[in-house]
């Protein structure tokens, strides 16, 4: 169970506001495209429900399955079943994987898991990510090269069997087949149970998850909720076609504003 409820959010960075009265809830069981421009919020939104103390929440409420989120330190929203897989995955030198996972594996579990169970998981895993081995036994994303962070976040997932999943471009910097090795574990964790909230520019992402629903978020706010003909819309044209038939001027608050798409291109092909 993973129902997720966000009130009049408003958070701020250094004194400004970046979200301006989030409205979002989303049901179990849902896969949700998070979409809108670079700088708008989707990063800041991601990371303020996981706890991240360097945003500021003004105003709003945040409730997963009736629990306050704001209430909770961030190792407590993990074991309440919150994940968020990194835009930028960190380097932990001193911290090998599979201690890490081991330890997350036992705050959410009433006993300590085998060491041969843990093997056995990390194993089976691996596999399906097309991972060798020998990653359980290294630091953790020392010396990884970028895709190979992405992969070890969801291996992360696969294992953690988080019930509200959240990924911010879990699929930049990947090839091709990177991207379909990333989208098939994700769509194998989907069980009607599994709740996920994803941000990707990758119009192939979404193609290959199947999305029951998308949202934009323009200016710090959401601005659509709809079916994924949104994500067809913005593939093919930008986000210029909502200020046109919405009134809703986009802020330039990045260096450009870019289709859905052209990232998948420039990095993938």
């Amino acid at each position: 169970m993973a129902h997720l409820k966000i009130s009049d959010l408003h958070v701020a960075v250094e004194g400004k506001e970046i979200l301006s009265g989030i409205n979002l809830e989303v049901e179990d069981g849902e896969v949700v495209a998070l979409l809108g421009p670079n700088g708008h919020g989707k990063s800041t939104l991601l990371q303020v429900i996981m706890g991240n103390p360097n945003y500021e929440v003004l105003n709003g409420t945040i409730y997963l399955d009736g629990k306050n989120v704001l209430a909770m330190s961030v190792d407590e929203r993990s074991i309440a079943g919150l994940f968020l897989g990194f835009q930028n995955p960190a380097e932990v030198p001193g911290v090998v994987n599979s201690d890490f996972i081991n330890a997350a594996l036992n705050a959410r579990s009433e006993r300590p898991i085998s060491a041969i169970k843990l093997f056995n998981l990390f194993n089976k895993a691996s596999k399906e990510m097309g991972m060798p081995l020998d990653f359980a036994h290294r630091n953790l994303n020392e010396g990884f090269s970028g895709g190979e962070k992405k992969r070890n976040e969801v291996l992360q997932m696969k294992l953690i069997k988080p019930d509200f999943v959240m990924l911010d471009e879990i699929d930049s910097g990947l090839d091709v087949d990177g991207v379909k090795a990333v989208a098939e574990q994700i769509d194998k964790e989907k069980d009607g149970k599994r709740t996920f909230l994803i941000i990707s520019h990758y119009a192939r992402l979404y193609d290959l998850v199947s999305p029951t629903r998308a949202i934009l978020m323009i200016n710090g706010k959401i601005v659509l909720d709809g079916d994924t003909s949104i994500i067809e819309r913005i593939d093919r044209e930008g986000y210029e076609w909502v200020h046109a038939e919405h009134g809703i001027r986009v802020d330039r608050r990045d260096d450009q504003i870019i289709a859905l798409g052209e990232c998948a291109v420039k990095e993938s092909f």
